[in-house]
């Protein structure tokens, strides 16, 4: 046994004698200079004083002492409890140094603290070894005990330099080294790599090694690698092309910046595009995206013929893009009846109120920053004032600053409600002084101010200060603070409104968000194509927040008309859009467009018949249909992805349900129309298939369904074929999504 290991012998019997007999044992001597391990970086200058904040807190997070699996946890570990990734790290030094009789610091003997003998596993530790008593960290944190174990901040981190903020490898297995630079208030900078936490979104993609700060790739594709230095976090993007063979992608079409975007990824990645799609798929694919309806007769063209153009252009200023897009706003604002056993919550006037003041804004044009603004500043009666509706969706204040930021800003700020967001930038501060100002608001069916509401922060004990998220607290004698959040959220300059509003408007086209899901932005869930996704916010803010417009650049993008077939090299792409994806029809839409091919309506309620599924102004309306289609519950968040196999119910319903089965053959239907006038069957089986598919059976349909109906088969027979022939056709795959 060498001296080094008697030392840490000696060490920890004395340690364990000074935490069981309450006393301290008077100075063990060990080496705390600052000399640093062979091929690391000293963190701070010799003679200067450790910088608790900038120093020790980065140091807790690399090893993981204040994760969430850790002492970062809601109660802690072993009596021992930090913030959460040194959220507040003037709670964390009391813990440190005062709490436990301040036993955890030994300042007469630094290498006794069990704030180091602990992590070092001198003495037993229930999170293992997780420093050696002679590395760099162990140096770090003796010789900041031996200095007096002060809260010291000698400046302010302002930002951290990544590099590379991107990197394109060529090969699988190829390394990249990471470094960390730090950017102070006082012009100073320091390389902080050795202070900085690397974890890769995908282990089984990218393999970090912490102690040599590199990334190795493993799998093809586009992954992130998250660097974490005190409240920085900053996303590496890590990328290898999907396939060996250079894409030519030059003489791919190119509509407009949407396509030199997504065409640039594809080359980078080698993915090859699938081809444009003929003109009666486009027509069926715009027609379902901007007005839900099947195209109906509109595909009468010629092929080759149809002025795509002219057909975007006369959809978005139809009476039913208006009543589709109400429909997609509805949802996201939850607007529906509720009325619980002690009170009203959303009067079915009032959800009215709110769908039908929607359906005048975009009927009138109106830009998304003065819709949000007059929702955000509503006070009033919601059965007469619709705005106002939006403060009755939700049951208190706290749930009203998630929806919130949630709908207007793309942000999941809920985390920040209990502690600062371990994976944004948001703090307690900023929950809770955004939830201060909507405590000052009755939630009635008449929304008025409350000049006594209040919201109490859960660290300080007392009624939260009114502030603007990520930025400054609102003087004291603000009465109605949500007018200041409404002019900051709207401004030109947000980095949050235009982004997540243009990123729900490309979802809606091309079946999956820039940034997904779409109500979850920060630094860790980068953009798929960042630059894509600015120049659509910069573009939507220019032509004054018009919804119409962004929807306009996407469709007339070659990227939106591309064929949903897979070619060879791109059939695993699912979110860089060499195809389109393959969308399930909203409930709404199916149910509509069932209706529409049996020529059967439905009835929801008490609606006049005839009245369309994404005509309804109040989602409570009641209807078994939808409700077996799937519909969203709108008491929560409607932006979840649907599952690729749709709902249970659902497909049992379609397979051998009354959805179907009690109106495929029904007297007045199309089919008993048909049959009635003496079409013959294949003159009903092209009818069906232009009206549900907007398209004519192939080749091979025609032989196959010809070999199903003849003349020698009874009328009854015949009929029965039919309906099955009816059946298949609003069951197939074809008919149920858009693609």
């Amino acid at each position: 046994m060498n001296a080094k290991q008697n030392m840490k012998i000696f060490i920890a019997i004395l340690a364990a004698a000074s935490i069981c007999l309450g006393i301290r044992i008077p100075a063990v001597s060990i080496d705390t200079s600052t000399a640093k391990v062979e091929g690391e970086t000293t963190t701070s200058p010799s003679g200067e004083a450790v910088d608790f904040k900038n120093d020790l807190i980065p140091m807790f997070t690399k090893l993981g002492c204040n994760a969430g699996k850790c002492h970062g946890s809601a109660i802690g570990r072993g009596d021992f409890k930090l913030s959460l990734y040194g959220g507040t790290p003037e709670a964390d030094y009391d813990e440190i140094v005062r709490r436990l009789g301040g036993r955890r610091v030994n300042l007469t003997a630094p290498a006794s603290s069990l704030i180091f003998i602990k992590p070092a596993r001198l003495i037993s530790h229930g999170g293992g070894t997780i420093i050696d008593d002679d590395d760099q960290n162990a140096q770090l944190l003796i010789r900041w005990i031996a200095q007096g174990a002060k809260y010291v901040e000698q400046r302010q981190l302002k930002r951290i330099e990544v590099t590379p903020e991107r990197f394109i490898a060529t090969r699988i297995g190829e390394v990249t080294p990471l470094k960390v630079v730090a950017h102070y208030n006082d012009g100073s900078t320091r390389e902080v790599t050795n202070l900085t936490r690397f974890v890769a979104d995908d282990s089984s993609a990218v393999s970090v090694n912490s102690k040599a700060a590199t990334a190795t790739v493993v799998r093809p594709g586009r992954h992130i690698v998250i660097a974490r230095y005190s409240t920085e976090v900053i996303p590496i993007e890590v990328v290898v092309p999907i396939t060996e063979a250079v894409v030519d992608l030059s003489s791919a079409p190119r509509n407009n910046y949407v396509d030199k975007e997504i065409l640039r990824s594809l080359a980078e990645l080698r993915l090859p595009v699938s081809p444009t799609v003929d003109d009666p798929t486009f027509l069926r694919r715009i027609t379902l995206d901007i007005t839900g309806r099947l195209p109906g007769n509109i595909g009468e063209a010629q092929p080759g013929r149809l002025n795509r153009e002219a057909v975007v252009d006369a959809l978005l200023a139809s009476e039913e893009f208006v009543d589709f897009y109400t429909l997609k706003l509805a949802k996201l604002l939850r607007i529906q009846s509720k009325i619980d056993k002690n009170r009203v919550t959303t009067t079915p006037q009032a959800a009215r109120a709110f769908h039908d003041w929607l359906a005048g804004q975009l009927r009138e044009g109106v830009g998304y920053d003065q819709m949000a603004r007059e929702i955000i500043t509503a006070t009033g009666d919601s059965s007469k004032y619709g705005p106002a509706t939006f403060y009755t969706a939700v049951e208190d204040a706290r749930l009203q600053t998630e929806f919130v930021t949630e709908v207007f800003m793309g942000s999941r700020m809920k985390c920040a409600n209990c502690h600062n967001h371990p994976l944004d930038k948001w703090t307690q501060d900023d929950f809770h002084g955004l939830t201060a100002m909507f405590s000052k608001l009755t939630r009635s069916q008449v929304i008025r101010l409350n000049p006594i509401g209040k919201n109490i922060h859960p660290n300080t004990g007392e009624a939260a200060a009114m502030k603007i998220p990520g930025g400054e607290f609102l003087s004291a004698d603000t009465k109605d603070g949500r007018g200041k959040f409404a002019d900051w959220l709207t401004a030109r300059e947000n980095p949050y409104f235009a982004k997540a509003t243009v990123n729900r408007l490309w979802k809606s086209l091309m079946g999956r968000g820039l940034v997904e899901p779409v109500d979850d932005f920060r630094s860790t869930n980068p953009a798929t194509h960042p630059a894509l996704l600015n120049q659509l916010a910069d573009d939507f803010i220019r032509h004054g927040y018009d919804i119409r417009h962004t929807l306009k650049v996407i469709a007339m993008s070659s990227a939106y008309a591309r064929s949903s077939t897979p070619v060879e090299g791109n059939q695993t792409d699912d979110r860089f859009y060499s195809h389109m994806a393959h969308r399930p029809l909203e409930p709404e839409v199916l149910a509509d467009a069932i209706s529409e091919v049996l020529g059967v309506a439905s009835q929801y309620g008490a609606e006049t018949p005839g009245t369309r599924a994404v005509e309804l102004r109040d989602g409570a309306i009641q209807s078994d249909a939808l409700d077996i289609l799937g519909r969203c519950n709108r008491s929560n968040s409607c932006e979840g992805a649907p599952s690729p196999t749709g709902p249970l119910a659902q497909k049992l319903h379609l397979f051998n349900g009354e959805l179907l089965n009690g109106r495929i053959g029904v007297e007045g239907g199309r089919l008993d129309r048909l049959i009635k006038s003496g079409s013959t069957p294949l003159e009903t089986v092209r009818e069906f298939y232009r009206a549900a598919l907007n398209r004519q059976p192939n080749k091979q349909e025609i032989e196959f369904l010809s070999q199903l109906f003849n003349d020698k088969k009874s009328s009854a027979r015949q009929r029965e074929a039919l309906e099955d022939f009816v059946w298949s056709i609003v069951t197939c795959q074809e008919f149920v999504t858009n693609h």
